[in-house]
């Protein structure tokens, strides 16, 4: 089937802020719609209202608003511009809301523009509690028993026929804000109250809780000719009850036998086919973990964080292939365009195991509810390959950027062994890293699993990487277990630890064993067929699929998770250098580990090395390729904090060079400068400790500004009006911060703040 007919001009719909629940996905989405829309001959009209996305650059739309992303706008940008079609599954639940929107006010029908993809009655039946209720019953879908509310008196009818604990799901909303899980009476009607005011018609479900049971998405396409493949499963470490934005997720789904693999994806098939998608789709399960019960919690009908994730697990466009059926290709038409030898319609299989790691914003809010359930909280997430669970568990805590290296707390080691039990039964942020202590006082498999309902096989993952650290521990360092060590994951910091050396002579030792790293290729096909795209991870095994070049070239460091003070910019900065350097002839390679960003897109470097931004993971990868030189200053904090390695081992950093760095961050070396250049500032004292910060509070006077260095977004920097505040704050300062450079305490001062940005 050719394009669609008498579309020339296509309208397409951003996301807007980043905000809790909607990270980078959409603008990688986006900017695949667009160039995927460019391709076929298309011009593109984009309004979104985030500068710093790739999407609203110049030359990835022809004609770009970087206005407001509501009703009112886009219908002015229709009138003036007259697009022939709209696309609005790429920009999450912003997008989706508007078309339905528009298409209420009789908009699309004025102005004759066409929506393209999923339809608006599949949208509704999938997004609308109801009219989705009343399509998995037509086809025999089991759901949760359930009902529609539009007021809090009719939810505690519910409630009295069915039973607690019960679950709220407003109607069109994103990432489950407004819900929550009750327990109670008061519980309910503080979350359907909330979530009534949240949901775009006012509307909520109130379904049986199945919190305990297994959780798995698939990734689903359909074009309009009913062809429809699974591009991933994914399996939520965490049972149903936290929200799958906030749950450690397995791809490919790691516990589940072939008949329940099967019998959840044909589901899922049935789903899509039936809601009529053109187009992407996600589908969350829930499993009984013991019988073949399963039920549908509910379905995203566009591209969602889990389209990033099982897109960038898979190596598979899934937003690129979505826009193509969008304008009316078949699957069997798309080619794959990281084999480009075989088509959209062949389902990737992997050889490998993925794992995503949410990043929560607790660091920045240390008073927060770090309380984890059907809201998410995270601003963003990693994503590790490995050959095994246990090395992608710990390559994406080295990820995570939390001032942790591997699945150890430090603080837990306080806590007494009850204390530690008790812990288990908090669902937060931490509870890996509980159950990995848990593990080390002596509790089992079985009692974790009776107080979590984590299935046994990833406490067994777990248990393995504690086992490790025991043998490391207790038997002397030969080749056999470096080798063993590596291959769980274990970092050469992590093992350094453990046997009372340095990093450093920890990777000597491993070298002059000749172990090092492989570097295997995702080609969406386990190898099957040769790829294209040379989209890289590191594992401890034989063979390694890399072929360095001799070209010059250049690595950019990536800047990690999206957290709160670091949104897309970095994205942004990292994506356009490479695109510089290749217009300078260098060849081009990424390492970076966020799956939700354009930089780890298979087509925006020469060579995407998927990998945590740590000394040891990056030296690796430079090692292996022996680039010109390294550029550092667009991965915001995360790749600055890198400089100073590289500077030691003789690397070149290409721009601001490592000492300039250091004497702009450090706040001691920052303040000599000033003195040097004879420019004004606050009175201020650097402090490395408590004693000093009270003493230097007192010689200047408060309040005071207390600001560490090398951190982003004003992380962890505060006001102290009284000398409480100042032990409060050192107290966060030093649990959370690297201590090896100071702390500035200035006199705070009431003034006018101005920037100036100089090249």
């Amino acid at each position: 089937m050719p394009k669609l007919q008498n579309v020339k001009k296509v309208l397409v719909i951003g996301s807007g802020p980043i905000i809790i629940g909607q990270a980078a996905e959409f603008d990688y989405s986006g900017t695949q719609a667009c160039r995927a829309l460019k391709e076929e001959g298309l011009e593109v009209v984009l309004v979104n209202s985030n500068p710093a996305t790739i999407m609203t650059d110049v030359h990835i739309a022809d004609r770009v608003y970087v206005e407001p992303v509501n009703v009112e706008f886009l219908e002015s940008v229709i009138k003036r511009e007259r697009p022939d079609a709209l696309l609005a599954t790429l920009g999450g639940q912003v997008g989706l809301n508007l078309a339905i929107d528009l298409d209420k006010q009789g908009i699309l029908r004025e102005y004759n523009v066409k929506l393209l993809g999923t339809q608006i009655e599949s949208i509704k039946r999938a997004e609308d509690r109801e009219l989705f209720k009343e399509t998995m019953e037509k086809i025999n879908q089991p759901i949760p028993e359930s009902t529609i509310v539009e007021t809090v008196s009719a939810a505690k009818e519910f409630a009295r026929e069915v039973g607690y604990p019960l679950i709220v799901r407003p109607a069109y909303t994103l990432g489950g804000t407004g819900g929550g899980i009750a327990n109670n009476d008061e519980e309910l009607d503080d979350i359907v109250s909330k979530g009534l005011l949240y949901s775009l018609i006012g509307q909520a479900l109130i379904e049986r809780s199945v919190a305990g049971w297994k959780e798995i998405e698939y990734e689903v396409l359909r074009d309009a000719d009913d062809n429809c493949i699974t591009v991933c499963s994914m399996e939520n470490l965490d049972p149903v009850g936290v929200h799958t934005g906030d749950s450690v997720v397995a791809a490919p789904a790691q516990t589940l036998s072939d008949h329940e693999v099967q019998m959840l994806r044909q589901a899922s098939i049935d789903i899509v086919r039936e809601l009529g998608v053109r187009g992407a789709c996600n589908v969350q399960l829930a499993l009984d973990p013991n019988s073949y019960r399963y039920y549908v919690i509910e379905v995203n009908p566009r591209v969602s964080r889990s389209s990033a994730l099982a897109s960038k697990a898979t190596g598979y466009p899934i937003a690129k292939v979505a826009t193509k059926i969008a304008v009316g290709y078949t699957l069997d038409e798309i080619q794959n365009a990281v084999t480009q030898k075989t088509t959209a319609c062949f389902e990737p299989s992997l050889d490998y195991v993925v794992l995503k790691f949410p990043r929560w914003p607790f660091d920045k809010f240390v008073t927060a509810d770090r309380t984890l359930g059907t809201q998410m909280k995270a601003t963003g997430e990693v994503m590790a390959i490995e050959r095994n669970l246990e090395a992608a568990l710990l390559k994406a805590v080295r990820s995570l950027e939390i001032g942790l290296i591997h699945l150890e707390m430090p603080e837990l080691k306080a806590l007494s062994d009850e204390e530690v039990r008790e812990r288990i039964h908090l669902i937060d942020d931490q509870r890996l890293f509980v159950i990995a202590e848990a593990f080390r006082r002596g509790v089992t498999i079985d009692e974790v699993h009776d107080i979590t309902k984590i299935d046994k096989w990833f406490l067994q993952k777990v248990m393995n990487i504690v086992e490790m650290e025991n043998r490391i521990k207790t038997e002397p360092m030969t080749a056999e277990l470096m080798l063993a060590a590596k291959k769980k994951g274990f970092a050469d910091v992590t093992i350094a630890g453990y046997i009372g050396k340095t990093w450093q002579e920890v990777r000597e030792m491993r070298k002059g064993w000749g172990i090092i790293p492989t570097y295997k290729m995702v080609d969406t096909c386990a190898a099957e067929f040769e790829a294209a795209t040379p989209y890289y991870y590191s594992t401890y095994a034989e063979e390694d699929e890399v072929e360095v070049s001799d070209k010059k070239k250049v690595a950019v460091l990536g800047s990690g998770p999206i957290r709160i003070g670091q949104g897309v910019e970095f994205d942004y900065c990292s994506v356009h250098s490479v695109w510089a350097l290749k217009e300078l002839g260098y060849e081009t390679i990424i390492i970076n580990n966020n799956p939700e960003t354009v930089s780890t897109d298979f087509d925006t470097s020469d060579r995407l090395y998927f990998e945590p931004l740590t000394i040891e993971d990056v030296l690796n990868i430079l090692d292996k390729e022996k680039p010109e030189g390294v550029i550092v200053q667009f991965g915001g904090q995360t790749a600055i904090k890198l400089a100073k390695h590289m500077d030691e081992i003789g690397l070149p950093i290409l721009g601001t060079p490592a000492d300039a760095i250091d004497e702009a961050e450090d706040r001691e070396r920052f303040d000599e400068l000033l003195e040097r250049c004879r420019i004004p500032r606050a009175p201020g004292r650097t402090v490395f400790n408590l004693d000093e910060a009270l003493a230097a509070a007192d010689e200047i006077g408060l309040p005071v500004l207390m600001r560490p260095s090398y951190v982003l977004g004003g992380q962890n920097m505060i006001v102290a009006y009284t000398k409480a505040d100042v032990i409060e704050y050192m107290g966060v300062i030093t649990e959370h911060v690297d201590m090896d450079h100071p702390v500035l305490l200035d006199k705070y001062i009431m003034g006018t703040e101005c920037e100036v940005d100089a090249i």
